[in-house]
This record gives C-alpha cells, sequence and structure tokens, in this order.
C-alpha cells in the first residue's frame, strides 16, 4: 500500500492506495506552520502505518521563491569567458529577488560550443581565487553554470570538485547541466534558485522524515517532481527546484488515474485558483520553452498550466464577477453558508444545487444562475486556449473547488468528475511513477541519434529507481539544427517506470 500526501497552503491531503490500486481512505488535514504535525495528523487520520512507501507533493519550495523568503545567498559562477561577458548572473532577476539571493557573481574561462568544442580552457587557478572570495564573504550555496553544458558537463564537474576541494564539505554546489536545458540564461537562472533553496530542501525534507516517524510509518519517502514523477529525498535535498509544480501535476495525473482517461484537459479548482492542463499520454503536456516562476524565466520540466482567480473560496463582487480576491482557508468561517457575511463562489454552488455544504437555508435567496454562468464561461474560454484542435476534447474536474463547474461546459460537452475529484493531488503523488530525461544536442544519423537517446532515458530511469522491464517511452521530440553542421539534432526523450521498492531498499 502507498500513502500519497499532497500539503498545500490551505489543507494538507492524504489518500490510501490499495496494492491492486484502489483507493481506500482518503482525508483532508489543515496544513499547519511547522509542517510536521499537519501531515502526521493526516497520516494518522488513514490509519494504516504498514504503507510501503510514502509520496509526498508540496508547494513549500516555490512558495518561498513567491514570497523571496527563507532562501540562501548564493554565489553564482559562470563558466564561458571570453564569451558570455555582456549579460551578467541575474541580470534579468526582479531587483527584489536580486537583493535576497544574489550573493555574488563570477565570469570564469570555460564553457564549450554546441559540438562540445571547447570556448576556453579551464583554469584551475583563477577557480581557487573564487573560492577564497566565496569564502571570505561567507557564502555556502553555489550555482555552476557553463555555456552549452547539457552537451558537455565536463567543465561544470571540474570546477565543482575544484570548488568543493577549497571550500569544504559543507558547502552546497548545483550544476545547470543537472537541472535545466539548453538555454544559459534561463538555465543559470534555475541553477541559482536550486542553490538558493538548498538549505530549506533539507530542512522540509527533514519535517517530512519527522512526521513519518511521529505518526509511526517505517517506510521510504519520496517527493514528486514536476513531471509526475518521483525522486527520493536525497534527490529532494539536492534539487528541490524540481518540486516546483508538484502541486497541478499531481492533480492532473489523479484526473488521468480516477478518471480513466490519458487524453483530456484537466481543471483542478481549488480554494483560490484554478488550474487549467492537457494530459498527453497520462501526463501532463509540459511547457515547450522558458518558464517564469516569481519573475525569473527558468526552462526546467514544469507543466504547461494556465491558471485564473477563480476558486471555492472566491468573493463575488456586487456586479456577479467571480475573484480574484478570495477568502482562501477562512472559507469556514466568512461564506454565507457558514454564518459568515461574505458571498463566495462556494455559496452559489450550493444555492445552485452543485453541493451540499453548510446551511444550504442561508444562501436560498440567492439567484446564482448569472453569476455561475460566467464561471463555467471563464473556464471553458481557458480551456480552448489550452487545446490544440478543434477534436472534441473531455474535461475532467478535480479539486475541492470543482463543485463549481457544471456537467457541460460552453463548447466542451464531456465534463467529467471522478470519484475522490477532492483529493485527487494527493492520489496523483500516491500513484507516481520514476522517470529519466534526455534533452541535449546530437550530432549523426538520425536513428542512431534517436536510438541513442532513447537508451539513454531509459538507463536513466532505471538508476532513478525504476523497475527493470516496466520503462516505456512516453514522450519523443526532436528538433533539427539546420544552421549548424554535422546533422545536429536536438532530442528531447522522456521515459518512465514503476518504482522497484526492492531497488531503493537495497
Amino acid at each position: 500500500m502507498r500513502i500519497g500526501i499532497d500539503v498545500g497552503g490551505t489543507n494538507t491531503d492524504a489518500a490510501l492506495i490499495g496494492d491492486t490500486g484502489n483507493v481506500l481512505a482518503t482525508v483532508k488535514s489543515p496544513t499547519t506552520a511547522d509542517v510536521t504535525s499537519g501531515v502526521a495528523a493526516a497520516i494518522t487520520s488513514l490509519g494504516e502505518p504498514r504503507a510501503s512507501a510514502v509520496m509526498i507533493g508540496t508547494t513549500h519550495f516555490v512558495n518561498a521563491l513567491v514570497e523571496a523568503s527563507r532562501l540562501e545567498r548564493v554565489a553564482a559562477v559562470r563558466l564561458g569567458l571570453p564569451a558570455t561577458a555582456a549579460l551578467p548572473p541575474m541580470v534579468d532577476w526582479p531587483a527584489r529577488l536580486r537583493e535576497v539571493v544574489g550573493g555574488r557573481s563570477y565570469l570564469c574561462h570555460g564553457g564549450h560550443e554546441y559540438d562540445g568544442t571547447p570556448i576556453s580552457d579551464l583554469d584551475p587557478e583563477e577557480l581557487k581565487r573564487v573560492a577564497a572570495d566565496i569564502a571570505g564573504r561567507g557564502l555556502r550555496s553555489v550555482a555552476i553554470s557553463s555555456v552549452f553544458s547539457p552537451v558537455s558537463a565536463e567543465f561544470e564537474r571540474r570546477a565543482a570538485e575544484i570548488l568543493a576541494a577549497e571550500l569544504g564539505p559543507d558547502v552546497h554546489i548545483s550544476l545547470s547541466s543537472e537541472i535545466g536545458r539548453i538555454g544559459l540564461l534561463a538555465r543559470e537562472n534555475a541553477t541559482i534558485v536550486n542553490a538558493a533553496l538548498r538549505p530549506l530542501a533539507v530542512t522540509t525534507v527533514g519535517a517530512f522524515e519527522e512526521a513519518l516517524r511521529v505518526a509511526g510509518i517505517d517506510a521510504p519517502l519520496f517527493l514528486s517532481q514536476n513531471d509526475g514523477t518521483l525522486m527520493d529525498v536525497g534527490h529532494a535535498r539536492r534539487y528541490p527546484v524540481a518540486t516546483f509544480a508538484s502541486g497541478p501535476t499531481n492533480s492532473m495525473r489523479g484526473a488521468a488515474y480516477l478518471s480513466g482517461l490519458t487524453e483530456c484537459a484537466v481543471v483542478d479548482v481549488g480554494g483560490t485558483t484554478s488550474d487549467v492542463g492537457i494530459l498527453v499520454g497520462g501526463f501532463p503536456r509540459e511547457a515547450s520553452g522558458e518558464a517564469e516562476t516569481a519573475g525569473v524565466r527558468t526552462n526546467f520540466r514544469i507543466p504547461d498550466v494556465l491558471s485564473l482567480g477563480i476558486g471555492g473560496g472566491s468573493v463575488i463582487s456586487p456586479d456577479g464577477t467571480a475573484g480574484p480576491r478570495s477568502v482562501g482557508y477562512r472559507l469556514t468561517s466568512e461564506a454565507l453558508v457558514f454564518g459568515g457575511s461574505t458571498l463566495t463562489a462556494t455559496d452559489l454552488a450550493v444555492a445552485a444545487g452543485y453541493a451540499e455544504i453548510g446551511d444550504p437555508s442561508l444562501v436560498s435567496h440567492l439567484d446564482p444562475k448569472d453569476a455561475l454562468a460566467r464561471i463555467a464561461e471563464r473556464i471553458a474560454t481557458t480551456v480552448d486556449r489550452m487545446r490544440t484542435s478543434a477534436a472534441p476534447l473531455p474535461v475532467v474536474a478535480v479539486g475541492g473547488g470543482s463543485i463549481l463547474i457544471p456537467d457541460e461546459l460552453p463548447g466542451f460537452d464531456d465534463v467529467r468528475r471522478p470519484g475522490h475529484f477532492a483529493v485527487a493531488n494527493a492520489i496523483g503523488a500516491a500513484i507516481a511513477q520514476v522517470g529519466g530525461e534526455v534533452d541535449r544536442v546530437f550530432s549523426g544519423p538520425r536513428r542512431k541519434v534517436l536510438d541513442e537517446a532513447r537508451a539513454e532515458a531509459v538507463a536513466r530511469a532505471e538508476k532513478a529507481g525504476a523497475r527493470g522491464g516496466s520503462v516505456r517511452i512516453v514522450d519523443v521530440e526532436e528538433i533539427p539544427l539546420a544552421y549548424l553542421p554535422g546533422d545536429a539534432l536536438r532530442v528531447r526523450v522522456k521515459a518512465v517506470g514503476d518504482l522497484d521498492l526492492e531497488k531503493i531498499n537495497a
């Protein structure tokens, strides 16, 4: 049996999944400031201490970036001189975040061309001088980026060895080749963000482990990643940035599991916002280019999601418009159905008979038809923006706030709200698989290149803990680079497989 947990800003959702894949129990518990007690309470409420594994999705790390709090100052080391000097690290960051995170930037020699040819040789003495300055400033998190490091990570690894030897074992070093994709500035940004979150990751993962101990659970702990796959706690401590979009991703994976659909639109309605994404092959469609979080451009794996300010706690204005203001976690005290004085979207849903929450008699005087029609129109418009063809597209509604969505949306006749829809995020975490991905530039015959990329992706998935023989290729993307010689081809391959607990415990 597996336990899936999603730690949100308001509620911590948990689900117990049996060995045959059936949902045995679900629970919602208030999220607590100390993390540990809220997660422990959710696990305890499930009443099953014999789980074989626990999977957790969390918004802690993305919230820290958005709030510009609990972040470590970072030494950003870029290898690329004499190139790249025109745009220093963090050049496009919001001033507030740059002030909090920006410890010091260093431009050093190194880097490669697209084909792996060095731009300039790595200078060990130069890096030792950089290390001395980092130590003098008291910086303990280092982000190393190098030009075209997804093609050749040699210089990043050598630079990390030199800096680690000079700075000691307590320093946290993040390498861009292990985090982002091709595109220097966005990959470098992702690496700096990861380095800034490393100390918080150690604390948060430790809190999750303590929660399991308090709840009496003796089982491996995993965190869910942006692409719907899992990573162990050691990986989570090193790469907290990989959890940024785990919330919407878990909800979409849970929607696929509960509905039985692998190709559909998913609308995840929470207390404040609605997230709309598309499932392709049972996994969220990934954003094709750069993604922006808290004003920082990055290019690591993240689902293609559109958000709008409509949720169960959305405040209804006098003209009938819902959101973007929300009562959030105060819903049970401020909404009309709970004896409060604020008209919310939940009140409209209860008045229309969509759900039985609180005291329906308190909203019997309302006429919710027009306001709910506006909400349905806005959600349908957002789903329509996400689709790539005019073909019929089923819509799966999940999340506690999905009671706002009627059985039909304008332009979408097939709307489904599966069982356990309110905790789809926790179920998505519980069923997550293990993945491996390759995204780099290859040169050579197309068939040979694709076979090599597929084999490398499968090997990475198995190394991450996937059971041999269960790994399958779920996505292949190839982009011919006509402006480069040597039949250059950018290839991205994603493979996923079932978690092998015996391999993890070995």
